[in-house]
């Protein structure tokens, strides 16, 4: 591959780098001044560099002048445009200047076209070269001081801007300093330099190569420090191009290398573009079917890369997509905070959220937690909720050092009523146009700024967990309005019952006062008093046994075991009604447990199942080990079978709920509607699960699933005997 080859490459190279770069700054916002700047600047770059690629290809001088004034327009108004940019990315004040300035490169594009900027070309070894007129020999001066003042300039402002913006005046510093070495370069032909001064080295252009340069340092820019204002979201798939892009980049600077030092004619530009090509296809099999292959060994060039986003945008997905399957605030919070604390590396965080009942703001949740939670000012009339309302704003930035523009006096109030926080941010909790609290954030524990990116994500993640907190809310008080509803059942049930048990003992006291008992009244209504107290008895505790959460004193204990003794406890039942209980399965099964409560589980479901059998028929209570799919802990199923009457689809959707039951003999046998919600919620109590299946005239079927070993720690019983061995036969 000789030079001009070289030189074709590169410049195409350039282009299409370049038009690539302009048509995503355009893709973002085509009205923002600063993108209307650039596209006028991607302009400039094409034609420039279409130029280059012409002139270095084997045509007539005539049509080699005409590329040389395209690619000349393209020269002359690049310093103006890229003062412009700086004009608006700094900011400054330019009502006079810039027009000023674009008069002057217009007046230096008219001797262009009058044939006074050049006048005519040159063949070098290097393709064709522009030959100077008098209006270049002005420009050349005028180029040097332009560059040069706009280099002091940008080196001077970033030194006094806040950090996010000098992060992108540096980067923009980069840029042009490249392009103003490597264009100074190409000046020398036109100038009459055929070789370096001072030197023999002959000339060599570099300026489709600085053009290369500019494009990564501002797409770099663009990504990691929002230099031309755009929010950038990159997937899995999009930091798999990124790495692709820089590889691609590093090929191709390698392969001009191999292609300028290797022997003549030892790369054509198909090889070239075949080489490429191969190196393309190779990665993206690389990177499909070995995932490491980008990432092996540390990450740290690459987070230098490509910085944090990926992580982040990850974590906050997965959050987000798995949000809705969080039942109470509290898992969700937990969540929340490994998030913030942990991958964010934040330094404190607080969610305030509306109060319905008193219409205030109040703290929620916070990291690390504060003395006192009230926040007495935090009213909707407020400056910071008027600020949300009045502006729509999807955050504040309570730091100036992320400000770019001037505060309104809303936005100073708002800071200023959020400085005992002192957050970086605050996100608005919005659902629909009713805003019902806030997440502060505060700065990172590494002390560095939060990027573009954050912030795009950190408002995707504020906007779902407003609309969640507010669906949790909303549940909430549908709970609230179902237990009020229970509660008034219950209180119904609990006078109906309590009411016709006590009658009878009512009757006998009032005969006791009135002294007309005879001995044949008295042997009727004793017996039936005593029993109906002792049936308020249980009544009363099964109601509190219920009501108040139990302790669970937790030892290990034979499983099989427990199950025997609760079946000879309600064996006498059985054997009244001619029910015969069967036990098959494991034995020498130990499992962690509350052996009181186990064995008033069991003896709950054998007498409701005892209560559902026809006479003469049988039981069957079977225990046996589950598939091992926790490496912690085994797990045992015990399921007690009756073949009974069943229960009906409708009534086994009510069987869980408390004072609901079908066993209305109106004695000591009767039901309260209590048995299985206490079943469960002694499952519960050890990690397990409780079902029940069941068809009509069929039978019913209670499955109970148990781990060996309880999640937690717990107490064990005192010695001797447990008083709540008494309600093992309520």
């Amino acid at each position: 591959m000789n030079t001009l080859e070289v030189i074709q490459i590169t410049a195409l190279a350039a282009t299409f780098f370049n038009i690539v770069l302009t048509l995503l700054v355009m893709s973002r916002d085509y009205r923002s001044t600063l993108h209307r700047v650039y596209l006028a600047w991607g302009v400039a770059v094409t034609l420039w560099n279409l130029g280059v690629y012409h002139l270095s290809q084997p045509i007539a001088p005539g049509e080699a002048f005409v590329w040389a004034k395209v690619l000349q327009l393209g020269v002359i108004f690049m310093p103006a445009i890229m003062f412009h940019l700086f004009t608006v990315m700094a900011p400054l004040r330019s009502r006079w200047f810039m027009p000023t300035l674009y008069l002057i490169h217009t007046g230096f594009a008219i001797s262009l076209l009058r044939d006074k900027f050049i006048v005519g070309v040159r063949l070098l070894d290097v393709g064709y070269w522009s030959v100077p007129g008098p209006g270049f020999v002005v420009f050349s001066y005028y180029y040097a001081f332009i560059t040069s003042a706009q280099v002091w300039m940008l080196y001077r402002k970033q030194k006094l801007v806040p950090p996010m913006q000098r992060t992108r005046l540096r980067a923009l510093l980069l840029a042009i300093v490249g392009l103003w070495v490597f264009g100074t370069n190409d000046l020398l032909p036109i100038l009459g330099h055929d070789t370096y001064p001072l030197t023999h080295i002959k000339f060599y252009p570099l300026g489709s190569l600085a053009a290369i340069f500019y494009v990564l340092v501002i797409g770099y820019s663009v990504l990691q420090h929002r230099l031309l204002d755009i929010h950038v979201t990159l997937s899995r798939l999009a930091a798999q191009l990124v790495r692709m892009v820089f590889m691609l980049v590093v090929g191709f600077v390698l392969l001009l290398l191999v292609s300028r030092l290797g022997p003549e004619k030892s790369f054509s530009n198909f090889a070239f573009w075949a080489d490429m090509a191969v190196l393309l296809a190779s990665g993206l099999v690389a990177g499909l079917f070995f995932p490491q292959f980008f990432g092996r060994g540390s990450d740290k060039l690459e987070r230098k890369i490509l910085g944090d986003r990926f992580e982040y945008h990850a974590r906050v997905q997965a959050l987000i997509q798995t949000m809705r399957s969080y039942p109470e605030p509290e898992y969700l919070m937990h969540e929340l905070e490994e998030l913030l604390v942990s991958t964010m590396k934040v330094r404190s965080y607080q969610i305030i959220l509306r109060d319905d009942t008193t219409h205030e703001f109040r703290l929620f949740h916070a990291r690390p937690e504060p003395a006192e939670t009230a926040l007495p000012d935090m009213q909707m009339d407020s400056p910071v909720f008027r600020y949300f309302q009045q502006t729509r704003a999807k955050f504040l930035s309570c730091n100036l050092l992320y400000e770019t523009d001037r505060e309104s006096p809303l936005q100073r109030q708002a800071r200023q009523q959020l400085r005992s926080f002192e957050p970086e941010f605050c996100f608005p909790f919005f659902v629909g146009d009713d805003l019902i609290g806030l997440m502060l954030l505060g700065s990172k524990a590494s002390g560095d700024l939060f990027t573009p990116h954050d912030l795009r994500l950190l408002v995707e993640l504020s906007s779902n967990l407003g609309l969640l907190l507010n669906q949790i809310r909303l549940r909430q008080q549908l709970q609230v309005v179902h237990e009020q509803d229970l509660l008034g059942r219950m209180s119904r049930g609990l006078a109906h019952d309590l009411n016709n048990l006590l009658t009878p003992v009512q009757t006998l006291l009032q005969l006791f006062r009135e002294s007309n008992l005879n001995q044949e009244t008295i042997d009727e209504l004793l017996p039936m008093c005593l029993n109906n107290l002792d049936t308020v008895r249980s009544y009363v505790n099964e109601a509190l046994f219920f009501s108040r959460s139990a302790t669970l004193h937790g030892k290990p204990g034979l499983l099989d075991s427990t199950v025997l003794e609760a079946m000879s406890l309600v064996q006498p039942n059985a054997e009244n009604k001619g029910v015969k209980i069967i036990f098959r399965g494991q034995t020498q099964v130990e499992i962690e447990m509350d052996a009181v409560l186990i064995k008033r589980l069991i003896c709950n479901l054998l007498s409701n199942a005892i209560d559902a059998s026809p006479a003469g028929a049988r039981i069957e209570v079977d225990l046996a080990a589950l598939p091992n799919g926790d490496l912690s802990r085994e797990w045992h199923r015990l399921r007690v079978i009756d073949f009974g009457e069943g229960i009906s689809a409708e009534n086994l959707q009510r069987v869980f709920t408390p004072y609901f039951t079908t066993k209305n003999t109106g004695d000591g046998k009767r039901g309260f509607g209590l048995g299985l919600a206490i079943a469960r919620n002694i499952v519960h109590l050890h990690g397990g699960s409780l079902s029940i299946t069941s068809k009509e005239k069929k039978g019913t079927t209670v499955q109970v699933d148990l781990p060996s070993k309880l999640s937690t720690n717990k107490a064990t019983a005192p010695p001797g005997p447990d008083p709540r061995l008494k309600m093992v036969l309520a």
